[in-house]
């Protein structure tokens, strides 16, 4: 036993990974949940057997099963998770038969032939009410917006396609007894794609709206969606603009028939914000909104306006408020409203005559309003709707393709059956006459083409049903025409007897009082019964004249064209008033809409979804046999299934089964040589086909039995894993052959390339050399001519020679004073090139100090400011570094000086008094604002550097230095004579501190100082060989210095 480890996808769309027994596999899951395509049952005459494989396939929640190109779908009455983007990529160019059946792969196989054979394609839904047509409908929608390629401008008609169902339901579709969302409306919808298959347009075609659901509704069921949505979650400004209130519905007459306001599985407070939303992406400004939602305040309103009659019979309005919000709504004058609601205006030969209703009249006449003006704004809306779906592009049938979409009502049999069900299933019987005659004559003609005779399968045809109703002269609706139109008492009962008359002894139609005893109890005198397709039904002639006229009286029209409500204006014209002709009644204007429809759809290639609904309780995971028996019985699926089983099985062209099943032949892998026909000869051989099991046609192969197909499929899957071993071999080898060549190819196309680049690099480069030798020497010649052309190179190799050397010879140092020796003609740029470099060095240098040396050198600079050239004691100074402080201060002298006063410098200095010039030691403070003479721990002297009048020092190399200060200062006692063995470093600190560096004066000979009280004192300076301080006979300060050679 072998195993194989294969990627799978199931039925459900999940992927996975697991190991499969591949010869049991497939037989054990087909006993498990059926077969995918009823064509492949083995009983199948037996109906039996048909429901118990929907059954299983069902309760394994496989609701899609094919027969043949027929999907049947089964409503799940629950959310499916196969539905995601990542099933839709699955099945995006995807074989129809080669995957499980689904919704997308009918969708897609659609989507194929309309792009490959350029031919139009419908996909028509049907069943009956319940059964999932729309959401099925949605599923396709939402299936091509998606897989489909995009253009710059599709986004929006992809956006406004999608968002077209939710309006459309919201405005026409309702709960009835077997449907929550059921569409009263019938829906035939073309998606146009441009030439690669883009949407870029669509229209919509809507058939016999049920207007009377707007007045009356059976027991259980509601009106349509919008009125419950607007009232559930219109905003508080929107519904007191209506004249509404955000309240139960009950609270209004149309909306209490039904007794059913409120449905567990209707949330439409959120129906009311998706609706809205769609709206908007549609493209409806908020104007045409606001009037929209006028109209269904107007439909409300209406239906709460209330008659009465006074003594003299006269009918009145007795609900004033409500009529004055119709008349603000509707932007009419309240009394003509009024009026027209009261009377009615008749014209005969051309004089108008007003005649009071009756309240019965009345009440008919308020009721035909409503649904005339719900009737003309859903037919408005659908135009609207069109006008934003359609392409602004022109586009010919040849660059354009159609698929469409057609979703009606489904067939409906209720207790009280009327005018809008008998139009219902009148639709129905046509779209099975289409399904009938569109399926027998593509089964002919492909057997007929290829020359293979079948079996002829006896089946219904409805075509007499369909006569029945549509026949000119006899038929039901000529009939109903005749009797609406014949002067005198018609009525309802007219009618029926009518119809007795003509259609008396059908076999498909019968009355109370045309049927025997038995039957006679079932059909009530009112009624008929039409035997369909789909079953009986019970058909109740009341309301059918006034239902088929649907006609609003004259009055009631005047009104209605005057009124200020845009959408309203354009919905009723008044060349409405002026048009003498009677207007086709509502059964004749559906059979010719039907008519038009049916031509559209047989101009289509058709493919079908038949949908069963598996229970009325619509409950998940229910399967009632006996509703689904009589389902997939009038929809005709047995009857189908024997069509396609009475010829073969399965049909495949001879291509397509050739390419899938070659691998099982020798002969025919990998490739046949041959014709086709040969080649599928050859493999059917191989494959030991009895002749009763295949037949060969011009271009197909027909399968008679589905356990043949199934040998062939099991041998395919067995025959798997040697297919796969045998491609990864090949590919590999061929690869790899591929990539030596590849590499071989690009290896020679580049040598060849390297050498013609090398060849021709080289024959440029001794050009160019020849070139530049011949202008070198010839600007050699003319170097001391002016420039020119010829010498110019020359010139710039001079000058670039030049500018290389200094490149690679710059000074390292300020004091390196090297520099390249300049050509002639560049002797000026050299210089301004040589100052250049020595103040970007300088620049470098400042950039690199620190701030200590920086505040050295600054010092230093003023000092040789001061004493360069001056002083003799000045060059030795030079090399020695200024420090901070040259002493240890004590701590009561800082103290007594306090923290606004810091000490910036000390130094240890002589003072000499100024009589008797005494030598005293004494230390020199210098702080932030002043100079302070300090004895030990005291405070001798304090001089403000504001009141320093100036420095005196001498040109020897002694250390005397004189501080004047102002005679005029009390506090001072004259200038202080002081001598210091850093003279220079004292000086220049205190001179930079004081801000006195301009008033320090350097004198030859002798310096002069105050003394006090006026008095001035003397040192003379002279040359000798020791230092000597004296006082002289003449009472001056003798100071002789060494002179510094």
């Amino acid at each position: 036993r072998k195993y194989l480890k294969m990627q799978v996808f199931g039925e459900g769309g999940t992927p996975g990974s697991c190991d499969l027994l591949v010869m049991e596999s497939a037989i054990s899951a087909r006993d498990r949940v059926g077969v995918q395509d009823f064509l492949l049952l083995e009983n199948y005459n037996s109906e039996a057997a048909f429901i118990e494989n929907l059954r299983r396939r069902y309760r394994e929640g496989l609701i899609y099963t094919y027969i043949g190109s027929v999907l049947v779908s089964v409503n799940p009455y629950r959310e499916l998770e196969i539905y995601s983007k990542q099933n839709m990529e699955r099945h995006r160019g995807v074989n129809f038969y080669e995957i499980s059946p689904h919704i997308f792969a009918l969708a897609n196989n659609s989507y194929r032939a309309l792009r490959t054979e350029r031919r139009d394609q419908c996909i028509l839904l049907s069943g009956e009410s319940g059964a999932g047509k729309t959401e099925a409908s949605k599923k396709i929608l939402q299936y091509y917006t998606h897989i489909c390629p995009t253009r710059n401008n599709t986004h929006t008609i992809r956006e406004r396609l999608l968002q077209s169902n939710p309006v459309l339901e919201a405005f026409g579709n309702a709960k009835t007894l077997r449907n929550d969302n059921s569409s009263r409306f019938g829906k035939y919808m073309d998606i146009q794609f441009d030439y690669k298959g883009a949407p870029i347009g669509g229209h919509i075609l809507n058939y016999l709206l049920e207007k009377s659901r707007v007045a009356h509704q059976n027991h259980g069921e509601r009106n349509f969606h919008i009125f419950y949505q607007l009232l559930e979650g219109g905003e508080e400004p929107l519904l007191k603009r209506l004249g509404l209130e955000k309240t139960n519905p009950q609270h209004y007459h149309y909306l209490v028939k039904g007794k059913c306001p409120r449905v567990s599985s209707i949330n439409d407070k959120n129906g009311w914000k998706v609706v809205r939303n769609a709206l908007t992406i549609i493209g409806f400004n908020e104007d045409e909104i606001q009037e929209l939602m006028e109209i269904v305040a107007i439909v409300l309103h209406l239906g709460n306006i209330q008659f009465g009659e006074d003594e003299e019979g006269e009918t009145h309005i007795t609900t004033g408020p409500q009529l004055q919000y119709l008349s603000q709504l509707l932007g009419v004058d309240g009394s003509v409203l009024k009026e027209a609601l009261t009377h009615k205006k008749i014209v005969a030969k051309g004089e108008e005559m007003i005649s009071p209703l009756s309240l019965e009249q009345a009440l008919s006449a308020r009721d035909s309003l409503a649904k005339a003006i719900y009737g003309r704004a859903f037919t408005w809306l659908v135009q609207k709707l069109n006008q934003s779906l359609a392409f602004k592009v022109y586009y010919s049938s040849k660059c354009s393709s159609i698929i469409g979409l057609l979703d009606v009502y489904g067939f409906e049999v209720f207790q009280h059956n009327s005018f809008e069900q008998f139009c219902i299933n009148y639709c129905n019987e046509k779209l099975q006459q289409l399904f009938v005659e569109l399926t027998l004559k593509s089964e002919q003609e492909d057997y007929e083409t290829e020359g293979v005779g079948w079996e002829r399968v006896e089946y219904f045809n409805n075509k007499i049903i369909c006569d029945l109703v549509e026949e000119k002269h006899k038929g039901i609706i000529a009939v109903l025409d005749e009797e609406c139109l014949r002067r005198g008492d018609a009525s309802d009962i007219t009618f029926l007897e009518k119809l007795e008359d003509s259609l008396g002894g059908h076999a498909h139609f019968v009355t109370h009082k045309m049927a025997n005893g038995k039957i006679r109890k079932a059909i009530g005198r009112e009624e008929f019964r039409l035997v369909h397709y789909a079953g009986e039904v019970n058909y109740n002639v009341s309301g059918f004249l006034d239902k088929n006229n649907d006609l609003l009286c004259r009055h009631l029209k005047e009104v209605l064209c005057q009124s200020g409500n845009h959408i309203v204006s354009q919905c009723f014209h008044a060349d409405e008033l002026m048009d003498q002709r009677r207007p086709e009644t509502a059964a004749t204007e559906f059979k010719l809409s039907l008519a038009k429809l049916m031509e559209i759809l047989m101009s289509k290639e058709p493919l079908y979804v038949r949908c069963i609904k598996p229970n009325d309780a619509k409950q998940p995971g229910g399967f009632d046999e006996v509703l689904v028996r009589h389902q997939v019985k009038y929809l005709g699926l047995m009857e189908y299934l024997r069509v396609r089983r009475a010829g073969f099985a399965y049909r495949r062209n001879f291509e397509v089964f050739l390419e899938r099943y070659k691998s099982l032949c020798p002969d025919t892998w990998p490739n046949w040589r041959g014709t086709l026909p040969e080649g599928v000869a050859t493999l059917v051989k191989h494959l030991n086909y009895k002749p009763e099991e295949y037949k060969l046609g011009r271009s197909k192969i027909f399968i008679r039995f589905p356990r043949t197909l199934f040998v062939t499929e099991d041998a395919l899957e067995a025959k798997k894993q040697t297919i796969a071993v045998t491609l990864q071999t090949s590919w590999r080898g061929y690869r790899e052959r591929a990539k030596y060549h590849r590499i071989r190819h690009a290896v020679i196309v580049i040598q060849s390339w390297w050498r013609g680049v090398k060849g021709r690099r080289k024959a440029m480069h001794r050009r160019q050399a020849a070139d530049t030798i011949r202008k070198f020497i010839k600007g050699f010649i003319l170097r001391n001519e002016p420039r020119c052309p010829d010498n110019e190179y020359f010139l710039d190799h001079v000058r670039f020679s030049f500018l290389m050397k200094v490149k690679r010879n710059l000074p390292k140092s300020l004091l390196d004073k090297s520099w390249p020796r300049p050509p002639p003609s560049l002797t000026e740029a050299s210089e301004h090139l040589h100052r250049m470099c020595i103040r970007n060095l300088v620049s470098d240098y400042c950039r690199r100090i620190q701030p200590e040396w920086k505040k050295q050198l600054e010092q230093k600079v003023v000092a040789s400011a001061i004493f360069g050239g001056q002083k003799d004691c000045y060059p030795q100074s030079v090399p020695k570094l200024f420090v901070a402080t040259r002493l240890e201060i004590n701590l009561k002298v800082l103290q007594t000086l306090g923290n606004d006063n810091k000490v910036k410098y000390g130094v240890p200095v002589i003072k000499y008094d100024r009589h008797g010039f005494r030598a005293r030691m004494r230390q020199l403070l210098l702080t932030t604002s002043s100079a302070v003479l300090v004895q030990e721990a005291k405070i001798k002297q304090r001089i403000d550097y504001g009141t320093l009048l100036g420095i005196s020092v001498s040109s020897l190399s002694d250390g005397f230095f004189v501080l004047h200060i102002p005679t005029t200062d009390s506090k001072q006692k004259g200038d202080l004579v002081l001598q210091c063995d850093y003279v220079i470093e004292a000086v220049t600190k205190l001179a930079i501190m004081a801000d006195k560096i301009h008033n320090v004066n350097i004198s030859q000979d002798s310096i002069r100082f105050a003394i006090a009280r006026g008095k001035e004192g003397v040192i003379d300076f002279t040359s000798g060989s020791d230092l000597r301080v004296v006082k002289t006979k003449n009472g001056h300060l003798s100071v002789t210095t060494p002179r510094i050679s």
